[in-house]
């Protein structure tokens, strides 16, 4: 296994404390600290020492795919997985991301006419779709899906009444409460003439009312004021992860995380089509093709629990799956098998890897990387670790 360097992302949604205190670097960080990467994006790829020469993970593999990725996985000359730990202080916007036929479509038809990478109003920066799941390190809350358009009506029916426009809305997804009824709200909300207005009164609305989904509101038009967004929120799903649970987010899933700290994995992109909370760019028709209408299930995806202390997910994608190991619990030694490439990422803790070129030991917040073509890993020691690879 060789040891990586990682990068992390300062967005303004992040917090100073969580990933720094996972590292054992004071707190408060001097930023907003949101994402640590561990993989090889290119728009912020992990690096790497071999041979005595450093390189980030992406030039590595693309240089030797076959050798790094094994050859189920060589084609992409990319590692097809993300890796991150996430710490969200404050909500992230609503959002959906592409399929993969959504993707290579978009991304074609915007490096043909559209504006260059890198400029805000850029709905696809690769050709890749983007399902995703995350794991909850501590308490994790989370938009995710539409619920029932019933109980969405149940909810907004109270703090709309003084509101035209937003009651046209709801009384129209009274009388169709299914996947066209959701479509019709959601643009029916992107097309008001005067959204930030109507915002603002639903927030005043929302302060009046009782209820978790009212306070949620006025928690998000707190942060986010005059967007039109907190009305979206509120047609959504809530669920609270506890430690050790984890949701996956396929194709069109529109969603949001609120707070926590988890360890996600996803397909190598980063195409978002954005739905409000925040100040980027929100383009209204790319997102309602994108999105699925209809109601979802908020329920924790399943794990597979192979021997004690150890879970593993594995969602119906190619690009990745995830394993965590709590060595306390599975008697301090653990096997991980993988046919693909791996990172392996400590989260607390000793732990000391082997994949039979020598043992190297992780503390918190360290990850490492080891290529295909070491399909037994041993992990040992005292804390918790996540390994993500290819899926099956």
């Amino acid at each position: 296994m060789e040891l990586l360097t990682n990068p992390i992302r300062t967005y303004a949604w992040g917090s100073r404390s969580a990933i720094a205190g996972v590292q054992g670097r004071p707190v408060p960080s001097t930023e907003p600290e949101a994402e640590l990467w561990m993989g090889g994006h290119p728009s912020a790829p992990s690096r790497l020492s071999r041979d005595g020469v450093e390189r980030g993970l992406d030039a590595l593999v693309a240089a030797d795919p076959q050798r790094e990725l094994g050859p189920a996985n060589a084609q992409g000359a990319r590692v097809p997985f993300l890796l991150k730990l996430l710490a969200a202080e404050t909500p992230l916007s609503l959002q959906a991301h592409p399929s993969d036929s959504q993707a290579r479509a978009g991304f074609a038809a915007e490096q043909a006419a559209g504006p260059p990478i890198g400029d805000p109003r850029r709905n696809y920066v690769d050709p890749h779709h983007k399902p995703e799941l995350i794991c909850a390190v501590g308490q994790f809350s989370a938009l995710c899906g539409f619920r029932s358009p019933a109980r969405s009506v149940a909810v907004l029916t109270p703090v709309v009444a003084e509101i035209p426009a937003l009651r046209a809305l709801v009384d129209a997804l009274r009388a169709s409460p299914d996947g066209s009824g959701l479509r019709a709200f959601v643009a029916g909300l992107f097309s008001l003439a005067d959204a930030t207005s109507v915002a603002e009164a639903f927030a005043d609305a929302c302060r009046k009312a009782s209820g978790p989904d009212h306070e949620l509101a006025v928690s998000l038009a707190a942060q986010y004021p005059g967007d039109i967004g907190i009305v979206l929120a509120l047609l959504l799903n809530r669920l609270e992860l506890s430690p050790g649970e984890a949701i996956f987010l396929p194709a069109g899933v529109l969603h949001a995380y609120l707070h926590g700290l988890g360890v996600e994995v996803m397909a190598a992109s980063d195409n978002v089509l954005r739905g409000g909370l925040t100040p980027k760019h929100v383009d209204v028709q790319e997102l309602l093709r994108v999105v699925r209408f209809e109601e979802t299930p908020a329920v924790p995806f399943p794990a597979a629990e192979p021997a004690p202390g150890v879970r593993v997910w594995a969602p119906p994608v190619p690009e990745f799956a995830l394993t965590r190991v709590v060595l306390d619990e599975a008697g301090g030694h653990a096997s991980l098998a993988s046919d693909g490439p791996r990172i392996l990422f400590c989260l607390e803790g000793a732990v000391t890897v082997e994949d039979g070129t020598g043992p190297v030991e992780l503390h918190g917040g360290e990850a490492g990387y080891v290529s295909a073509g070491h399909r037994d890993v041993t992990v040992t020691g005292t804390g918790t670790i996540f390994q993500a690879t290819t899926g099956g």
